[in-house]
């Protein structure tokens, strides 16, 4: 829990400095990061699960 709490402090410095110093190239990457470290983490729990089908 404590984790997501300093995620969701990490995300709005980011946010933050993207608003103030207007450089919101940075918003699409951070996105792409978070959805790929999501595919990364929530794919390595379901591998053994998927090994068993077949």
């Amino acid at each position: 829990m404590i984790f997501l709490r300093h995620l969701g402090r990490l995300l709005k410095d980011f946010l933050g400095f993207a608003w103030q110093n207007k450089a919101w190239w940075i918003v699409p990457f951070i996105i792409i990061l978070l959805l790929f470290s999501f595919l990364i983490i929530f794919g390595q729990t379901t591998a053994p699960f998927i090994y068993t089908l077949f």
